[in-house]
């Protein structure tokens, strides 16, 4: 089982990125709300297509737990049964979650994709964690970090379905985005302790103290980022896609902030890559930051400068993950090389 617990653990990284890329592809597409209800959508294991199936029309047949689109309404069936010719109410009941009762089959289905990601991700990671008992004895943290990080999950599903039922709260997504690269943290611990590796760095004090302050600073600029995202979405909600040259015409002070807190960033990371060259302290992955970094920059731009071209949106936040995830592993690399001393 030893064997096996490295590639599924790798395997269950790679599907939490997946789901990660898939939930930025539907904040890019607005389509958080695509499916109203969790975790089915509209009632669905498989979502619709088409309106038509969830129209009410005479002589029809339903399953409990189906959702229709009535009178600007969700309602849900109380059980199995065929319609009548006229809509008979004591069949229904009224969806009391939130009154958001839009069907857009494109938003539909990339949120169902979201889902798709997750569910395969948990299961990755319960894999993983089931892999990991034959760690119990000789690193037994290893199997008590891969049942939490399946807890976590867990938790992260939960948070989903707030998420929904709060139509789109943005404290709660921000939340879930937080709790995502815990996971991704996690996993990035779990992996590199049980690969044994060594390493071959050098232990400078103060190059790891600024490491875990970069660190921050990034986790704190997707939090601001989070919030400014949901300052776009209520801009396009307002004026619409046609009007994205007007989105960012007057903003409010978080875009300020995460755009002014982006030049912070840039130079801790840039002081650090300094630094381990003129130290040779050989933390290699620091060319990684810098074009990771780089590359998020000119997203921010293109946004902003460019009225949001196609991709974007959902290229800032992958990108921003991507780099979290790599300062996450150079704290480790950093980490491992007090222990050698």
């Amino acid at each position: 089982m030893k064997k096996k617990f490295l590639p599924s653990a790798k395997i269950a990284l790679v599907l939490v990125y997946s789901v990660i890329v898939a939930g930025a592809l539907v904040r890019m597409t607005g389509s958080g709300m695509g499916c109203p209800d969790w975790p089915k959508c509209f009632g669905y294991y498989i979502p619709p297509t088409d309106v038509e199936e969830l129209t009410w029309r005479p002589n029809k047949t339903f399953e409990k737990g189906q959702v229709i689109v009535k009178d600007e309404a969700l309602w849900v069936a109380n059980a199995d049964f065929t319609t009548a010719e006229q809509f008979n109410e004591s069949h229904w009941r009224p969806y009391t979650k939130h009154d958001y009762a839009i069907f857009n089959p494109t938003h539909t289905w990339i949120e169902y994709l979201n889902r798709l990601c997750g569910a395969l991700a948990g299961i990755a990671v319960f894999i993983m964690a089931v892999y990991s008992l034959a760690w119990r004895k000789s690193k037994a943290r290893i199997t008590a970090l891969s049942w939490l990080t399946v807890f976590l999950m867990g938790f992260q599903a939960w948070l989903g379905a707030t998420v929904v039922y709060s139509v789109l709260n943005p404290v709660k997504i921000t939340l879930h985005m937080v709790v995502a690269l815990v996971i991704v943290a996690l996993m990035l611990y779990i992996i590199r302790t049980a690969s044994g590796t060594g390493s071959e760095k050098k232990y400078d004090p103060l190059f790891t103290k600024m490491l875990w302050g970069a660190l921050f600073l990034s986790l704190t600029q997707v939090v601001i980022g989070t919030q400014v995202r949901q300052f776009v979405d209520m801009q396009v909600k307002n004026l619409g896609y046609d009007n994205m040259a007007a989105v960012l015409s007057n903003p409010d002070w978080d875009f300020y902030l995460h755009r002014t807190f982006s030049f912070v960033v840039l130079f801790f990371n840039v002081w650090l890559y300094l630094r381990n060259r003129r130290l040779v302290l050989g933390y290699k992955k620091l060319d990684w930051v810098l074009g990771l970094i780089g590359l998020e920059i000119a997203t921010g731009i293109a946004m902003y400068y460019f009225d949001f071209p196609f991709g974007s949106q959902a290229a800032h936040l992958v990108l921003a993950s991507a780099l979290f995830g790599v300062q996450f592993y150079l704290v480790l690399e950093a980490r491992a090389a007090k222990k050698q001393l």
